[in-house]
């Protein structure tokens, strides 16, 4: 279904772990202290992040939008009974609904421009894969999905979500967290059948990016150059490619992954990365994570530190947006928007006191080249 276009490809193998050594790479002594101030972000967008609604209003424009929708989602399923609307923004819409005696989710693109239908072409290629090859961790059922017009429907999953906000306030149960991980890390150590996923991230592209932009400086893009030049030929790993705690949803069955837009191969500890990144208010668990992203060597150090540079540049961009677009609309249009400004600036100065702490690590794991 997706051809691999990168050296970081399907590995025909599992990789054998090896213990790192020492050193100032985020491990437990220096992440001990790396919990900064208390970040906010939006709500969850998992499918069970939000109240429901109680009723579907289709009055006035938006009304409008969600008929178009609706009328999508029943040329594909047409037994789809549309009963709540559980997510709604600018890209996308999540409808609850039942289909005979079970409830489903129907997902309706509404923003069509060419990157937002690819990511819903992609979601879509991506649970029509695991239909015929299922992944170790419970995922919702497909039910129906219509590419062309970014139309899915799946099976709505019990559970709750491990986080209810993209940075949670506050740590969450350790027990939560623990879930959380052990579903992340058995979907990386998952062994895809070759060419079935790509690989969604070009990392030279996305570093030269960001360095046009201003947001990394001279110095950040040599070291982050460095050390992927040095993992030009490291296998790569399967992630879900968009790990956060919102996007898990916690039943007594066990973990559920949702959101699946993201998905493929990434250099190793991309989902570390982002989980590090968004558990910013409990030190525990970014000290286990950072155990984890080091136990398999130095490669796989240096992959977790360009993955960490990447995210935590692409959150502070992100939020950055959010608080100069709300400077001029206060209307909660964009992620972390429906926060108040002093939330934002509080986590874009978390955010970048991180960034601060994972660019020593990439230039001390640069000196040992």
């Amino acid at each position: 279904m997706y051809a691999a276009s990168s050296s970081v490809s399907a590995p025909p193998r599992q990789l054998r772990p090896q213990h790192a050594g020492g050193g100032p790479y985020l491990d437990p002594s220096h992440a001990a202290g790396a919990a900064f101030g208390s970040g906010r972000a939006r709500r969850s967008p998992g499918l069970g992040g939000q109240p429901l609604s109680g009723r579907i209003d289709l009055s006035g424009p938006q009304g409008a939008q969600l008929r178009t929708a609706i009328a999508a989602v029943h040329r594909i399923c047409p037994e789809f009974n549309p009963v709540q609307v559980l997510r709604r923004s600018g890209r996308s819409v999540l409808l609850v609904g039942s289909t005979g005696r079970s409830t489903a989710v129907a997902k309706c693109l509404l923003d069509h421009s060419p990157s937002w239908a690819e990511r819903s072409r992609h979601e879509i290629a991506t649970y029509r894969a695991f239909v015929r090859h299922r992944p170790p961790v419970r995922v919702p059922r497909l039910i129906a999905a219509d590419p062309d017009n970014g139309t899915l429907v799946i099976e709505r999953m019990p559970g709750r979500p491990a986080a209810t906000q993209r940075h949670p306030v506050d740590s969450p149960p350790r027990a939560d967290v623990r879930a959380a991980l052990g579903a992340v890390c058995r979907v990386n150590l998952w062994r895809p059948p070759v060419g079935m996923f790509d690989m969604p991230l070009d990392y030279g592209k996305r570093i030269a990016r960001y360095h046009e932009l201003g947001l990394l400086t001279d110095r950040d893009l040599g070291d982050l150059q460095k050390l992927l030049h040095g993992l030009a030929h490291v296998q790569g790993q399967f992630c879900h490619g968009d790990a956060l705690l919102s996007n898990i949803l916690l039943s007594p069955a066990g973990p559920v992954l949702v959101d699946w837009d993201q998905a493929g191969w990434y250099l190793p500890g991309y989902d570390l990365a982002t989980l590090w990144t968004v558990l910013g208010d409990a030190p525990g668990a970014r000290r286990q994570i950072s155990q984890y992203a080091q136990q398999a060597g130095p490669a796989s150090r240096d992959a977790f530190l360009v993955n960490l540079m990447l995210v935590l540049t692409r959150e502070i961009r992100t939020y950055e947006t959010a608080v100069q677009r709300a400077m001029h609309d206060p209307a909660p249009t964009a992620p972390g928007a429906a926060e108040s400004g002093e939330e934002q600036r509080l986590l874009l100065r978390r955010l970048h006191d991180d960034c601060a702490l994972a660019r020593r690590a990439v230039r001390a794991a640069v000196g040992t080249r």
